[in-house]
């Protein structure tokens, strides 16, 4: 498959985690690497450019740290752009189906914030839901993300490498089309002990 991975950092010169995860994106032959503040600094989105960057492209994701539930306002501009109406959904709007749409998120907060009795209130993949109907709209098939909870302290105890591994794993099982997608879609989230179980 064709992987394309978008990232999507504000300040990735300070993010660890993030800075890991780009560099075990770009090491994998095959893998397209796009950084989204970096091309487009002003939000300048060459929405052509990119329209026809995702048609080349089987598997979509996007990968950025958690900001306010959500992710970081880049990501937003440029759905709003590029998955224009006949183009990617609509009634003649079929040029995404049947592609992958996924992330690659970091979480500050640890993974026990992350529900009702959590202090997020919320389960993460329950404040994906904009972008999991987003993949639904364009007829995409929306897999659940790889995430690395309690970013900030897996930082301070230099305990990233791990999570990077499972990443640069992940993008490559992906390519291969190694990932057992029945047994993927059984999970909310992929962390990176989860591996063994959806990659054949």
């Amino acid at each position: 498959m064709r992987v394309l991975v978008y990232q999507a950092h504000p300040g990735v010169q300070h993010s660890m985690a993030n800075k890991a995860m780009n560099a075990a994106s770009q090491s994998v032959e095959g893998v397209e690497f796009v950084d989204l503040y970096a091309l487009y600094p002003r939000f300048d989105i060459d929405v052509e450019r990119e329209q026809a960057r995702i048609l080349e492209a089987d598997a979509i994701l996007f990968q950025f740290p958690l900001f306010w539930y959500s992710s970081p306002s880049i990501v937003k501009e440029w759905q709003d752009l590029v998955l224009e109406h006949g183009f990617a959904y609509g009634r003649e709007g079929d040029s995404l189906k049947g592609k992958i749409w996924s992330m690659g998120i970091t979480c500050g907060a640890p993974i026990e914030a992350y529900s009702e009795e959590g202090y997020n209130g919320f389960a993460l993949r329950t404040l994906l839901t904009p972008m999991e109907q987003t993949a639904r709209l364009c007829q995409m098939t929306f897999l659940p993300p790889y995430v690395l909870y309690g970013a900030l302290a897996k930082r301070e105890a230099q305990d990233l490498s791990s999570h990077a591994e499972g990443w640069r794993k992940w993008l490559i099982a992906m390519r291969d089309d190694r990932l057992v997608m029945a047994k993927v879609r059984t999970f909310d989230v992929i962390q990176k002990h989860d591996l063994h179980e959806v990659i054949s």
